[in-house]
């Protein structure tokens, strides 16, 4: 019997919901920090609450601080994954920063185009894909720009903590109002209807892609070298020594005049700044 069975035995579902005590909070945001490296503030306790107080009632737990207990122990390392996929943000959609996709449509393919072309390998690296939309966002850009890329060694990995929203990008599902900003032209070519009113994502479109799990704090399998990162929106999440970490993994995984794409508020620091020259709005190229 794992532990989460086990606790599950000893301790009622909830039948109201239980406080969430700052000890409490500063235990769970301990735990999440030591293992996806995500950074909550106090401020974030209510955001904790929320998201959390189902676990604690479907566990069995009874208590955030029964929780703790439970993730902590040695047979609750299945849970620990659900609490770090429930604390984890996935907000995103579809050409989010724009000026990035038309950077990589100008000024960064057609470069690849001709070494994939003499027979190279390019990739790119969506990192903290989340649902998928950015991911298929720089697949619509690339093959708007490099028509013949599923002829040429050039793929897209997509990757994320979050098992849940690796499914749902997996799919290549989403709704009308999900797909609102993908001009419509692209929507025609790269999409099409499936059941439950849903548009899917072409095979040409998603045979460039492959989705992973993966945790940017653990080891990372991948062995070759990236020509363009999209690493948007997740550093955020990070306090700065985990952050500037990230960083220059990062640039170590990146070709010497290979790119990488930050989010809005995000800017390169650290040891890593030393390997990424700013070149544009949040847009860096790694000196060779």
């Amino acid at each position: 019997m794992n532990a989460a069975a086990a606790l599950s035995r000893r301790a009622p579902v909830l039948t109201e919901d239980p406080a969430l005590s700052v000890d409490a909070f500063r235990r769970i945001a301990a735990i999440v920090r030591r293992e996806a490296g995500i950074h909550l503030p106090e401020n974030k306790l209510s955001l904790v609450f929320s998201r959390l107080v189902r676990r604690v009632a479907e566990t069995g737990a009874g208590s955030f601080e029964r929780y703790g207990d439970l993730v902590s122990s040695p047979g609750g390392s299945e849970e620990l994954r659900r609490m770090v996929e429930a604390l984890t943000t996935n907000y995103t959609f579809f050409f989010r920063e724009p000026h990035h996709f038309g950077h990589l449509e100008t000024e960064v393919l057609p470069a690849l185009a001709e070494r994939a072309r003499a027979g190279g390998r390019v990739r790119i690296w969506s990192a903290g894909c989340s649902t998928g939309q950015e991911t298929y966002s720089a697949a619509i850009s690339l093959l708007r720009a490099v028509p013949d890329a599923p002829a040429l060694d050039i793929r897209i990995l997509a990757t994320d903590i979050d098992r849940n929203v690796l499914r749902a990008a997996s799919t290549g599902r989403y709704d009308e109002a999900a797909l609102a900003d993908v001009p419509a032209a692209d929507r025609e070519r790269f999409f099409q209807p499936s059941p439950g009113g849903l548009l899917e994502a072409r095979g040409e479109l998603r045979r460039l892609v492959r989705f992973r799990e993966l945790n940017l704090l653990a080891p990372w399998p991948m062995r070759g070298l990236f020509d363009v990162v999209f690493f948007r929106n997740v550093a955020i999440y990070f306090d700065q020594g985990v952050r500037e970490a990230i960083w220059l993994r990062m640039a170590d995984q990146i070709h010497p005049d290979g790119w990488l794409y930050a989010g809005h508020s995000e800017r390169v620091t650290g040891s890593a700044a030393e390997r990424l020259a700013h070149v544009a709005t949040t847009t860096y190229r790694r000196l060779a």
